[in-house]
């Protein structure tokens, strides 16, 4: 009888060890080492079916290959095309991670019962009755969406075998099990193996595969940094559950921009598509209030028109408070200061709290002349107009530096009816026809003579 071969992984940072120890030697942490079975020799070796293989592994020259039938297949989810790229590659592997509750299942449960092709649910967590139900609620619109309700790899190769599906959807890696591992499904061993199968299923016959995975409480997916590596693509479902908007950005792209975020909004039957991210970026109020600013940011190739709020108040207590939410805390510091020196606003002894409205993280250097107008609004006391905005990079000497693609952040602004945009004077803009006011400052004096 063969010996069963055994090893020693670290949970934490997935190094490999050929005997047990008190502490990792890679990540430092103590009693994460624990000892899995990597081969079970009783097991038959069980490979993908013939059948199932389209292409032939042979080398061929990079000129020689053919992409024309490569087509990005249309999710029919507008968002979801936009954060892949156009649509899903075939034979990629795409990983979808987020907070337990967030909608993972519900999204590419909704995506599948729209997809035009036959597409295979795999779910180990519910019941096909429990997707069902679910799937009511959602209204599907097609019978191309076949669930199967499996954990164990080699039967679900054998039932994509049978169906041959034209996208496999899987809910979700952490609870897949092969035959080839003997430890418990969750484990690195488990995830990295049931990985590496769907990877060679995925690029042997073309057929793109959907994961599902957990992550840790500090927000990381669940299991071996490699997870990320080995796939094509890793999403990130965002959100607050007590709130309806969900964002989805894309941490890894190899066939698009990492750039692009994708807005849905959760409702009873389903996650609606907003195409107008505004609408919840911009709070709708009906009077005028200090301390507010609008801001035209891109995030990819989508313009945003999103809201800064800031409150300056007298310090309590004798250190001043500097809080930012969804903006860097050392930017503002930075655009403090530069008030300070510049502008002679003495905001030294003063608290500083700073919020983007809607929940995103904003890193678009444009927004920092809204930042700076929200602070004097609120210093001042004084409210700003409704209609109007603001596109433009704060410099160390007080200088409104050039944004790039301003053109398209001025359409944006004019479509949702904003009547002046303040931009910096060094932008090169050869827009004609427009309703919109352009004021083109070169300095943050400037600014101050408009607002106040």
């Amino acid at each position: 009888m063969a010996k069963v071969k055994t090893t020693f992984f670290c949970q934490n940072c997935d190094s490999q060890y050929a005997k047990w120890q008190g502490q990792c030697n890679a990540c430092k942490e103590w009693n994460t080492i624990v000892e899995e079975v990597i081969q079970n020799p009783e097991k038959s070796d069980w490979k993908l079916p013939t059948s199932a293989v389209k292409k032939a592994a042979v080398p061929l020259r990079i000129k020689d290959i053919d992409v024309s039938n490569e087509a990005r297949m249309d999710t029919c989810d507008g968002e979801f095309n936009r954060v892949l790229g156009g649509g899903i590659v075939p034979g990629s592997l795409i990983l979808l991670g987020g907070e337990p509750g967030i909608g993972k299942s519900t999204l590419l449960l909704q995506i599948s019962l729209k997809l035009p092709y036959k597409t295979l649910y795999v779910s180990g967590e519910e019941s096909q009755k429990q997707i069902k139900m679910r799937a009511e609620r959602i209204n599907p619109t097609n019978n191309n969406c076949y669930i199967l309700t499996e954990t164990k790899t080699q039967n679900i190769f054998k039932q994509i075998e049978a169906l041959e599906p034209d996208i496999v959807i899987i809910d979700s890696i952490q609870t897949l099990h092969s035959d080839y591992i003997e430890s418990s499904s969750g484990s690195i061993s488990q995830i990295k193996e049931c990985t590496a199968e769907l990877i060679k299923f995925a690029k042997e016959t073309a057929t793109p595969v959907l994961l599902i995975g957990h992550i840790t409480k500090d927000g990381n997916i669940a299991g071996p940094k490699i997870l990320e590596h080995m796939v094509d693509t890793v999403l990130q479902f965002e959100g607050d559950r007590n709130h309806v908007f969900r964002i989805l950005r894309a941490h890894k792209n190899r066939f698009g921009s990492t750039n692009e975020l994708g807005i849905y909004e959760m409702q009873g039957s389903g996650l609606r598509e907003v195409s107008n991210p505004s609408e919840i970026l911009i709070s709708k109020k009906d009077e005028e209030l200090s301390g507010n600013a609008i801001a035209a940011t891109l995030e990819g190739m989508r313009p945003l028109m999103i809201e800064v709020q800031a409150l300056v108040s007298t310090a309590v207590y004798g250190t001043p408070q500097r809080s930012a939410t969804g903006f860097n805390a050392k930017r503002l510091n930075m655009l403090l200061a530069v008030l300070e020196k510049r502008a002679g606003f003495r905001l030294g002894a003063k608290d500083v709290f700073l919020n983007i409205t809607g929940g995103i993280n904003v890193d678009d250097p444009a927004i920092d002349l809204a930042v700076v107008a929200a602070i004097l609004s609120s210093n001042e006391d004084v409210a700003l107009q409704k209609d109007i905005c603001f596109a433009a990079e704060v410099g160390l000497s007080g200088e409104i530096r050039p944004v790039q693609r301003v053109e398209q952040r001025i359409l944006e602004a004019e479509k949702l009816g904003f009547s002046t945009i303040f931009v910096s004077k060094y932008n090169k803009i050869s827009l004609k026809k427009t309703t919109i006011k352009v004021q083109l400052i070169s300095k943050i004096e400037d600014l101050v003579t408009f607002l106040l």
